[in-house]
């Protein structure tokens, strides 16, 4: 049985590792997507992260919307609305009068996301990147509403500066909500960003952690070693060869030598490297099969030795 932890001081219970639902309606398509669904939860899952934005990037998917839609089917046939959570996001631009965090538009743009997941609650609700052009008590305001008419549960932040991150938590201290979490990026490779700037704060304030690019866009799973394998996949393609240089190459030497130990995956093993970092409260991953992520849901009952870590954090 999976210890839940909770996000934050949210009262929100989570399995150690979030689906990331940045797939559906683009590299998986609606039956697929559902089969995901159906083994993340299998596997024991509880919660899902997605955006409005996803799949906007894709020729003919303008607007965005296609993951939430997705989901929201999958919610409505399978009957799992109260046994699962929904994280979405708000703020990317959808079009040049859908965009930001003003107080106005996040009170609209939730709308839109309600009625695409088919249901009338989210459970915790992100500001998908900061609003500099506002102060960061804006969306606050937005957020007190929505939460008093019930509409959401929590609040959470995504790609903040740590400034201005800090100053919305010191907002939150005089009556506005609290962002109960922040979604980083933070994996194996890219470490220092968050450990330097963000742990401090999110350990201060005790405020959950859902870090996004686990896999490092699937380096870390150990498939790309090379530039040719780059071509293996949409996603190989999109890293290029940020993470093909000598630090890339001794930190998959370093997970494959903990996998053997361990009789497990390279992907098994990085997102167990998170599971157990500090600060850390579940790290947020995607699969595009069911076999993949009945792999992933496994790292959640892995449990890394002190010496796996260290050998893991020299490379």
């Amino acid at each position: 049985m999976l210890t839940l932890r909770e996000l934050g001081h949210s009262g929100l219970r989570i399995a150690p590792l979030v689906l990331g639902g940045n797939v559906f309606g683009w590299t998986a398509d609606e039956p697929t997507s559902f089969a995901v669904l159906d083994a993340f939860v299998a596997g024991g899952g509880n919660a899902i992260d997605t955006a409005d934005v996803y799949s906007a990037w894709v020729p003919g998917h303008a607007g965005g919307g296609q993951s939430e839609t997705v989901i929201g089917k999958w919610l409505a046939q399978r009957g799992r609305r109260d046994d699962v959570l929904i994280f979405t996001k708000v703020g990317m631009e959808l079009a040049p009068d859908k965009k930001g965090l003003s107080k106005a538009y996040v009170k609209r743009a939730v709308e839109d996301s309600l009625r695409r997941l088919q249901t009338d609650y989210i459970d915790l609700y992100q500001s998908h990147k900061d609003d500099e052009s506002l102060p960061v008590t804006e969306p606050l305001e937005a957020y007190a509403e929505l939460l008093k008419e019930g509409k959401i549960r929590a609040i959470g932040a995504s790609n903040f500066k740590p400034e201005r991150l800090q100053a919305a938590l010191d907002a939150a201290k005089d009556g506005l909500p609290r962002y109960e979490s922040l979604q980083p990026e933070y994996n194996l490779y890219d470490r220092e960003e968050f450990e330097k700037s963000d742990l401090p704060i999110v350990q201060a304030s005790g405020i959950g952690v859902i870090p996004y690019f686990g896999l490092a866009a699937g380096f870390l799973t150990g498939k790309y070693r090379s530039e040719a394998d780059l071509s293996k996949s949409q996603r190989g393609t999109g890293i290029g060869k940020k993470y093909l240089n000598d630090k890339g190459f001794k930190i998959l030497k370093a997970l494959d030598a903990v996998a053997d130990r361990h009789g497990i995956s390279q992907a098994q093993v990085a997102l167990a490297w998170l599971m157990q970092a500090p600060g850390i409260t579940a790290p947020i991953a995607s699969g595009t099969s069911p076999g993949q992520v009945q792999e992933l849901t496994k790292a959640m009952r892995v449990q890394l030795t002190p010496e796996d870590v260290a050998e893991l954090q020299a490379s």
